[in-house]
């Protein structure tokens, strides 16, 4: 029997009206930000399901854009998402789409800053809760309800164990681990789900000393 948490039945301090469309999508706001690690310069959200039929009713997108820029679920700054994006430069479109069988409260999320751009599907669970469901054109998933790394690399053999090894001789611990590649020694991501905050000499020494390994990234949308 799987019980369930307060969170999972009362959901969380938000800013409303709803915990799919609102809480939801602010951390899939949260999470894109944190991605793509810069100040986004611009941003298209392609809204599929039920996110493109009520997106301006239940305030998603204010909601989606509020959370790129830092807001959190109990912010009140939400509502005025649009002119904090003004001031901010930030450019920005919604727009309804199709993205085949996924959640109906799914949004492909297309950022772009001074460095780097972002390219996630994600989708809002229900109770505040969002998950990631693609990232840079591969498929997996992750909340970031934990402190999270995403690791950008070339699939070859001994990977995870550099990994592994290196976490555990600086004392983290690992909750979930998962692989995704496009092909054989092709492009794959690897996220690693851990239990304790990283460290910058964490994320240095992973950078310096695991072969192959192409960008990090880290999440945590608690």
């Amino acid at each position: 029997m799987k019980y369930m948490s307060a969170f999972e039945i009362i959901g969380p301090v938000m800013v409303g009206p709803s915990s799919s469309h609102t809480a939801g999508a602010v951390r899939i706001g949260n999470l894109a930000g944190q991605l793509l690690a810069e100040k986004a310069k611009t941003v298209r959200f392609l809204l599929h399901g039920s996110f493109a039929e009520t997106y301006r009713g239940h305030g998603t997108d204010l909601a989606l854009l509020a959370g790129l820029m830092g807001y959190t679920t109990d912010s009140e700054s939400i509502p005025k998402a649009f002119q904090l994006a003004l001031m901010e430069g930030l450019e920005y479109t919604f727009e309804p789409t199709n993205l085949g069988l996924v959640h109906p409260n799914t949004v492909q999320v297309l950022a772009q800053g001074e460095h780097h751009q972002l390219d996630m599907i994600a989708s809002s669970l229900g109770g505040g809760k969002a998950e990631v469901q693609e990232l840079d054109g591969l498929p997996l998933r992750f909340s970031g309800e934990r402190p999270t790394l995403i690791l950008s690399h070339k699939d070859k053999p001994g990977f995870i164990a550099h990994l592994s090894q290196i976490l555990d001789q600086q004392g983290y611990n690992i909750a979930r681990l998962s692989l995704d590649r496009q092909s054989r020694h092709g492009d794959a991501i690897t996220v690693c789900e851990i239990d304790e905050t990283p460290s910058s000499a964490l994320l240095k020494l992973l950078s310096t000393k695991i072969p192959d390994l192409q960008n990090i990234r880290q999440v945590w949308v608690p």
